[in-house]
């Protein structure tokens, strides 16, 4: 989980605190009944069309961010590509389907299901008597002992990310038959579907060598459609080819190619045709529109000279680079038609677009500083217009623009509802009650600092080194508040370079910040109310930087002064977020079907260790409470699942009420396609049928409505 492409509120009370009673009932009343959960919010755009529609043969050239350091899932440095090569190429026994619910995987398994509870729970595994690995060998139970043995925690000689679940294995044995695979519980699973997805080899995980080192650049036994041809460090590419021990219907495809491409670079990767397959931003998959709409003519004018201040005009227009705008007339005429000459080639493909199982957050940093106290948390919470900034960041891509009412389920999932209750809705009064019982006065007094000191919120002795120059305070510095910049439009980030594939938040350019009165700066013993907002300073991160500029602006209205500090992406994660160098952030968290596992170190309360660390897992908040603790543990070890759901949502409203997470939308899932491609495209939530992609045959269409099986 990443601010990329990769997480609570507060309860609403009066001057005076809630009295325990109160806070129950407010706690009470957020929670959702079974009539708040919802479809998924956008559907999957994929072109799906029947097998007998898609061609056979050819190669897809499917863009990513980087070649996969590891090709191990369970491996710490593992990526979206190492995903992707796993879905492909390794046995899962549940997928995802398009609502995000596990469901069985034929291809592998007959049934799974828990055939005992007690003493102990058991589950029985059936699997596809045709399953095999590449090498003929079938997969059975000494795959599965092999990975719950890696994976169990036990052994520290393997280098292993995560053992949730597989820490409560007791035992794995054959069945009736080699066909079958009975696995023991110590103590209840209710996320038992969550294991043994993808399940990995012997040779894999029979050894910690094997495991540490030996699946990290190549997959040499495979059980997928696919199966791993080579990984080109040079060409930066991993080649999948057609597994032809592949039991299930054949791959359409010949190949799928991983390639490297960056993000500043995928337009002209679709156009040159060295890619298929690519996510985009906001500002490239306008530009893909443009192209097939066939809008945004010329400025250059065959025989006639065009002056040099309206080519500028029209590449600023068209977003081309800032050294391109500022060229000479005769570079700048050539990057023009460069330019245009890409549009020529972007009319072959179509934009897919759906809502990415993962939602972007504004994150609060309850260790130290202002932000330790709940009461502020929770002004801040109540002074954002949730339903606003959803609609700033999705409702000029044409998505539903409906902010997100969990942190542990999205629209469509079994364990959503709208807990967002145990907070309230957006109301200014209450916020400033909120500060004014915490101690924060209108035009109190405050004391002048010495140069550099920051008024509140955490110290770091980093950001001289990584903070990049902007506009207003000091050096990666820009203050809200300052002289009125809050209320300047928003336009000093958000018209800065190009909008586009921003980490966790995509908005227009340009676009205005709220209007409202401003309050006087808030202080309290000689202290102005400071938060520095932390935010990654790459290519793409202009839109981020809008988010938090409305945001900040919002806060602006309250007396809350925000600096919104840039720093490389490099350093975004390890030496701020993880490190807990940040009052505010935006970042993103992924959304799974098995909440109470793989949520739970997200909102798992910070532990001091004996050395006076503080372990905080993916608490990079660090809020959390013994209850959401406990609730997670409930729901995670109770089989009915009705139950557990009840559970989740108990633990997301008491996250909402902590205030150190405040979820605001699903994420855009924005995807350049050639127009042929069809079975490919923008997922949702569900898990790719990589044997059914392909190129659409020659005559045939794309129905407008599914086909039916």
């Amino acid at each position: 989980m990443s601010h990329h492409g990769v997480g609570l509120r507060a309860v609403l009370r009066s001057a005076a605190f809630l009295s325990t009673g109160a806070l129950a009932a407010a706690l009470l009343t957020g929670c959702g009944s079974d009539d708040d959960v919802a479809k998924p919010l956008a559907a999957q755009d994929i072109d799906l069309v029947a097998r007998s529609q898609v061609a056979d043969g050819g190669t897809l050239k499917w863009a990513v961010d980087d070649l996969p350091e590891t090709l191990n899932t369970y491996q710490a440095d593992a990526d979206t590509g190492t995903t992707r090569v796993a879905q492909a190429t390794l046995p899962a026994m549940f997928r995802m389907d398009a609502t995000g619910r596990p469901v069985v995987n034929p291809a592998y398994l007959e049934s799974a299901k828990v055939i005992e509870t007690e003493p102990r729970q058991v589950v029985l595994y059936k699997l596809n008597q045709q399953a095999v690995w590449s090498d003929g060998r079938e997969i059975g139970a000494a795959d599965f002992v092999a990975q719950w043995r890696a994976l169990s925690g036990k052994d520290s000689a393997y280098w292993t990310a995560r053992n949730a679940g597989y820490d409560r294995i007791e035992k794995i044995e054959r069945g009736a038959n080699d066909l079958q695979v009975r696995v023991t519980f110590s103590r209840p699973y209710a996320d038992w579907k969550s294991l043994f997805s993808p399940l990995y080899p012997k040779d894999v995980m029979g050894t910690p060598d094997a495991f540490n080192d030996g699946a990290r650049r190549k997959l040499a036994i495979s059980a997928g459609p696919f199966k791993v041809d080579k990984v080109d460090t040079i060409a930066q590419d991993i080649v999948l080819t057609r597994n032809p021990r592949w039991w299930g219907r054949p791959a359409k495809l010949n190949q799928i190619v991983l390639h490297t491409v960056p993000h500043d670079k995928r337009v002209g990767a679709l156009a040159d045709g060295t890619a298929d397959l690519a996510d985009l931003d906001p500002a490239d998959a306008e530009r893909i529109g443009l192209a097939t709409s066939g809008k945004g003519g010329s400025p250059l004018q065959g025989g006639g000279r065009t002056s040099l201040s309206t080519l500028r005009s029209w590449a600023r227009a068209h977003g081309l680079d800032s050294a391109d705008v500022k060229a000479g007339r005769t570079e700048l005429a050539r990057a023009i038609s460069e330019y245009l000459d890409q549009q020529t080639a972007l009319k072959a493909y179509g934009v897919r677009k759906s809502l990415e199982p993962a939602y972007t957050q504004l994150a609060l940093n309850g260790a130290s500083g202002p932000l330790a106290d709940e009461r502020v948390r929770r002004a801040v919470a109540r002074a954002l217009d949730r339903k606003e900034i959803a609609r700033l960041v999705l409702t000029p891509l044409g998505l539903p623009a409906v902010p997100v009412g969990s942190h542990l389920a999205l629209s469509g999932q079994p364990a959503y509802a709208d807990d967002s209750g145990a907070l309230g809705a957006q109301d200014t009064k209450a916020a400033q009650a909120l500060l004014a019982d915490a101690g924060w006065v209108a035009g109190g007094p405050v004391k002048e600092e010495k140069k550099g000191q920051k008024a509140a919120g955490p110290e770091s002795g980093q950001e001289e080194k990584q903070e990049e120059k902007s506009d207003g305070g000091h050096d990666g510095e820009y203050i809200v508040g300052e002289d009125n910049k809050g209320d300047a439009g928003g336009k000093h980030l958000a018209e800065e370079g190009r909008h586009g594939g921003a980490a966790g938040a995509y908005a227009p350019k340009g676009t205005a910040a709220p209007a409202g009165a401003k309050a006087g700066p808030l202080a309290k013993d000689g202290k102005a109310l400071t938060l520095r907002f932390v935010l990654p300073s790459g290519p793409g991160s202009d839109t981020l930087n809008t988010v938090a500029t409305r945001i900040s602006a919002m806060l602006d209205r309250l007396g809350i002064v925000t600096t919104i500090t840039k720093v490389s992406d490099e350093s975004y994660f390890k030496d701020h977020i993880a490190a807990g160098d940040f009052d505010l952030a935006l970042y993103s968290w992924p959304s799974s079907a098995f909440p109470a596992t793989d949520a739970r170190p997200i909102y798992a309360k910070p532990l001091p260790g004996a050395d006076g660390s503080v372990n905080v897992e993916q608490n990079y908040t660090r809020v959390g409470t013994d209850q959401v603790d406990q609730l997670f543990e409930q729901a995670a070890t109770t089989l009915d699942e009705d139950e557990a759901k009840s559970l989740i949502r108990q633990a997301d409203t008491r996250i909402w009420a902590a205030a150190g997470s405040i979820p605001l939308y699903q994420r855009p899932q924005l995807v350049g396609a050639r127009k042929d491609l069809v079975n490919a495209g923008a997922f949702g939530f569900q898990t790719p049928v990589y044997e059914d992609m392909g190129f659409l045959k020659k005559g045939a269409r794309v129905s407008a409505s599914p086909p039916q099986g």
